[in-house]
């Protein structure tokens, strides 16, 4: 079991646990945290997988679990599906001295949060991420949200969580895209700031990505490291933490334009999203070729896409106009996570639109 510490100037700090065989011990670690009452929300799928194991963990400790559960995909990233669950939790019976636990991956992780942010002015909540992108991103650092027909993570807040339970015996029930899904975060903090670890992911660590416990283990850990440092250092997304945002507003707005349905996961979005970020870098003059091309073949190496035709057909303009209504753009100024190599991002201010429309021409999108 590994401990890691997220300490940042405007938030309590809290630990990330990882390691094996802690759902059965969700319980304990969530006892500090919790009077009586506890709010588990999930969704259906992980219900099924692992609901019994947390509530009786929780039982076990004294503490009295409801199970929430919502339907699982990303559209339970909702006004309706929200509404929903904080009635449920207002029915239970819950205060502000009681706690949520969001069990399931990133949806659910952004739902939950985002649910206790707003219960009665804020209640404290655990993450306990059960998919490797979860783990991995979006548990740990208190960016909580929903979407909605204009955007994917428009309606949110910031809360961060108490602690976080990253139990890699639970990524063993993941399908295998869902995995690979979750290796493009692992992958993209290699890319942001760490070429050891991308070398790493793509030879020795390669066994990750196929499910091998110990390579998933020591992935998850150097990525929660790297993310809690970046987190810990800018909490509200005005500085450095918008480079974890590598290869998302490319990804954002695929997702967008395909409905956020199953033809693309978040995930799969991502790598995409990398793999154009650095091509644009290159095509900018801002990175050599060849390391655009090295990150390209390292995301393809792993199972993942790097194109946009192995998405679907997109309009160049219609990309363009989601990524200028992506949350990270200023003054209608576009913002893009660009890389000068791999393990060498940053972030560029007021992208020039018209290189990016040329761009997308070139990557087969349609005018």
């Amino acid at each position: 079991m590994t401990m890691i510490e997220v300490r940042g100037a405007g938030f309590s700090p809290y630990q990330v646990v990882v390691g094996r065989g802690l759902l059965a011990q969700a319980g304990a670690l969530c006892a500090p945290f919790a009077r009586g009452r506890v709010a588990v929300v999930t969704d259906e799928t992980v219900a099924a997988l692992h609901g019994t194991t947390v509530l009786e963990a929780l039982e076990a400790a004294g503490l009295k679990p409801r199970l929430v559960a919502v339907p699982a995909g990303e559209a339970s990233k909702s006004f309706a599906e929200l509404e929903r669950v904080l009635d449920r939790m207002l029915a239970a019976g819950l205060d502000r001295s009681d706690l949520v636990v969001a069990l399931g991956g990133g949806v659910v992780g952004d739902l939950a949060g985002l649910a206790a942010a707003l219960f009665m002015r804020g209640v404290d909540f655990v993450q306990v991420p059960t998919t490797l992108l979860a783990q991995v991103d979006s548990s740990v650092g208190g960016k909580t949200a929903i979407d909605t027909p204009r955007g994917k993570n428009l309606v949110g807040a910031f809360h961060q969580p108490r602690r976080v339970i990253a139990d890699i015996d639970a990524l063993a029930t993941l399908p295998p895209r869902q995995l690979r899904s979750g290796w493009a975060e692992v992958l993209k903090h290699g890319l942001i700031c760490d070429a050891d670890l991308f070398e790493w992911l793509g030879g020795a660590g390669a066994a990750g990505a196929a499910g091998d416990a110990a390579a998933l283990e020591r992935a998850v850990v150097r990525s929660v490291q790297i993310k809690a440092e970046v987190v810990g250092q800018d909490e509200r997304e005005s500085g450095r933490r918008a480079l974890l945002n590598l290869g998302h507003t490319f990804g954002h707005a695929l997702e967008a334009e395909l409905g956020f349905g199953d033809a693309l996961t978040h995930g799969e979005a991502v790598a995409i999203g990398c793999a154009m970020a650095f091509r644009f870098s290159a095509a900018q003059g801002l990175c050599d070729a060849a390391e655009a091309e090295r990150a390209q073949a390292g995301i393809a190496a792993s199972g993942l896409p790097t194109r946009l035709d192995q998405a679907g057909a997109f309009n160049a303009d219609a990309l363009l106009k989601r990524m200028a209504g992506d949350k990270k753009a200023e003054g209608g100024r576009l913002t893009l996570i660009l890389a000068h190599g791999i393990g060498r991002a940053f972030v560029a201010r007021d992208v020039d639109p018209a290189a990016l429309r040329a761009f997308l021409l070139t990557e087969g999108a349609g005018a």
